[in-house]
């Protein structure tokens, strides 16, 4: 089934259109999107391409990805008004997408241990020279631009707060293969300070917690991604450690109306966390409400060596949501509620032929 044809997940789309947002700033715009095709940068199209079918909002998406063939399976929307698909390589020296733009999100990164370990030149890249290649676009068309960035960038809690707040610096050891995503986040977010300063670039940054939600690709290898289908599959939810790290996690739903509320409302060169205390878990407890769902049962393995050197060595990593509240932003889910939905909605798309 195509994720559209699915109610509930329409009525995800629709929580979010229907927000006290400032629509009319995207009114007649354009948005750049790249990482189109990933887990949170389809469900921001859908939110906008639906926004333009119910309110007229007349707002053109400009999604950017490597493989049009992959984008017309994720993206259906090819022909339709207001959209348009670039393929291109975002990381190419000089590239710059064809069109003028009012606002980018710069979505396109590697974000799962298998990608880290395999890839780790082509996860830094991503997160540097594609930013750089959009910051230079941005600056050229007077856009304001929004960097993704995440909860990984501040590495292991040093056991001095409970949470971490925007002004915590982290504890990341730059010296191992693991560190080509941290590192290369928090280049990032140095480079959004540096474009401001000297290119008038307007940006804003947002700090993602893990994210799960019914737009999960089929070859990432988060835990918790790997935990929902093989809940799915009928098979028991394997759990690669004592399951003790502590986590926030947040419904691809709740990520994307962050984002629009640090794109519209957002103040300039600030960085907001996008995440919400009913969604912190420990490993364990979310693998047993995983499991739960799909009447499975969970146990332990140990990964292969190269599985386990893409996976964060972080155990406690809560973060505190309040600067992204202050805009208004409130998450809908809450860890329970949103894997119920997240795995019902899965099983109605048929997940294992969906993209």
């Amino acid at each position: 089934m195509n994720r559209l044809a699915c109610t509930e997940y329409v009525a995800d789309l629709d929580a979010v259109c229907n927000l006290d947002l400032p629509w009319n700033d995207l009114k007649e715009k354009t948005v750049v999107v790249s990482g189109a095709t990933g887990m949170i940068g389809a469900f921001f199209i859908d939110v906008l391409m639906r926004k333009n079918k119910t309110d007229g909002l007349g707002c053109s998406v400009v999604a950017l990805g490597r493989s049009a063939e992959k984008a017309r399976l994720r993206l259906p929307y090819f022909g339709a008004s207001f959209f348009s698909f670039e393929e291109a390589s975002i990381v190419a020296p000089g590239y710059r997408p064809a069109i003028s733009a009012d606002y980018v999100l710069h979505l396109a990164s590697s974000t799962h241990p298998r990608q880290y370990s395999t890839d780790p030149i082509g996860t830094i890249r991503a997160n540097v020279d594609g930013l750089q290649n959009l910051l230079e676009f941005s600056a050229d068309n007077g856009a304001r631009l929004l960097f993704a960035s995440s909860v990984e960038i501040y590495g292991q809690n040093r056991g001095d707060v409970e949470r971490f707040d925007e002004r915590y610096c982290g504890n990341i050891d730059c010296n191992t293969l693991r560190a080509c995503y941290n590192e290369s986040k928090r280049l990032g977010e140095a480079m959004c300070q540096a474009y401001r300063s000297q290119r008038d670039v307007e940006a804003v940054i947002a700090r993602i917690a893990r994210i799960y939600g019914p737009t999960l690709l089929n070859d990432d290898s988060k835990a918790l991604s790997q935990f929902i289908r093989r809940s799915l599959d009928g098979e028991d939810v394997v759990l690669k450690s004592d399951g003790t790290q502590r986590f926030s996690y947040l419904h691809v739903a709740d990520a994307v109306s962050g984002l629009l509320h640090v794109m519209l409302l957002g103040i300039d060169g600030e960085a907001y966390n996008l995440a919400d205390t009913g969604s912190d878990i420990s490993l364990k407890d979310l693998a047993g409400l995983v499991a739960g769902v799909g009447g499975v049962s969970v146990v332990f393995d140990l990964p292969d060596a190269q599985e386990a050197a893409g996976y964060s060595v972080a155990t406690l990593a809560l973060m505190n949501g309040s600067k992204a509240q202050s805009l208004g932003w409130r998450a809908r889910y809450t860890i329970a509620d949103g894997m119920r939905s997240t795995v019902q909605q899965m099983r109605k798309m048929g997940w294992a032929t969906s993209v």
